[in-house]
C-alpha cells in the first residue's frame, strides 16, 4: 500500500489463498472425532458466469479437466434459483475428501487463470452426520475464510444456528475462520449441501 493509499484511506482487498482449501481434509478429521460429521463427497464452486464464447470454453475445459482425474467424479454445472452458477462435484460418499478438494482447487485456479477470478464468490463442501444433519464449510473467495452454512433439519429456509456455532468453535484452530456474523450467508440450495 502506497503512501497515497494510505491518506485517502484506500485498502488492498484481502487476497484469496485457494490454498487453504487443502487444509479441510484435517477439519475433516476434526468434525468427524469431535461432532461426528463426515464428508458426504459433494462439494460445488460458485460464481458469477460471465456470457461469451470464452467463458463457454473455459467451462467446458473445467469439466474436462476435472473428470479427467484418476477417480473421474460426476461433475456438472448447474444453475440455481437466484441465478448465480455452480460447478457441482460429487464423488462417492466415503471417498477421500483430499480429492474433492484437489477437484475444487482446480475449479477455482482455472476460472482465475483465465482472468474470471473476480467472478469467483464461493466454494462448498458438504457434511453430514448419523442424524442426517447437513453443514456446508463454505470458503468465502474474496475474503479467504471460512465458515459453517448448517441447513435445519425439517425443510423450510431456516438454519440450525447451534450446529453452526458448534462447528465453528471446533475448527477455529484449523482454518481461518471468518469471523464476522454478517458474511455468514445462507447458500439456500448449494449443489453440494
Amino acid at each position: 500500500m502506497g503512501f497515497l493509499d494510505a491518506i485517502l484511506g484506500r485498502t488492498k482487498p484481502k487476497q484469496a489463498n485457494l490454498d487453504s482449501l487443502f487444509l479441510v481434509p484435517g477439519a475433516a478429521i476434526t468434525l468427524e472425532t469431535t461432532l461426528g460429521l463426515r464428508p458426504t463427497g459433494d462439494g460445488s464452486v460458485c460464481y458469477r458466469a460471465a456470457s461469451g464464447l470464452a467463458f463457454s470454453q473455459v467451462q467446458q475445459e473445467i469439466l474436462d479437466l476435472v473428470r479427467s482425474t484418476g477417480e473421474a467424479p460426476d461433475v456438472q454445472v448447474v444453475q440455481d434459483g437466484y441465478g448465480f452458477t455452480w460447478v457441482e462435484v460429487d464423488r462417492e460418499p466415503g471417498a477421500e475428501v483430499e480429492g474433492l478438494c484437489t477437484a475444487l482447487h482446480a475449479v477455482n485456479t482455472s476460472l482465475e487463470g483465465q482472468g474470471f477470478g473476480p467472478g469467483l464468490l464461493c466454494t462448498l463442501i458438504g457434511f453430514e452426520d448419523g442424524d442426517g444433519r447437513r453443514v456446508g464449510l463454505v470458503y468465502l473467495y474474496k475474503q479467504g475464510t471460512f465458515y459453517p452454512f448448517a441447513p435445519a433439519t425439517g425443510g423450510g429456509e431456516q438454519r440450525d444456528n447451534l450446529l453452526e456455532l458448534q462447528v465453528r468453535d471446533a475448527l477455529a484452530g484449523e482454518l481461518p475462520i471468518e469471523q464476522d456474523l454478517s458474511r455468514w450467508l445462507a447458500v439456500w440450495g448449494a449443489p453440494g449441501l
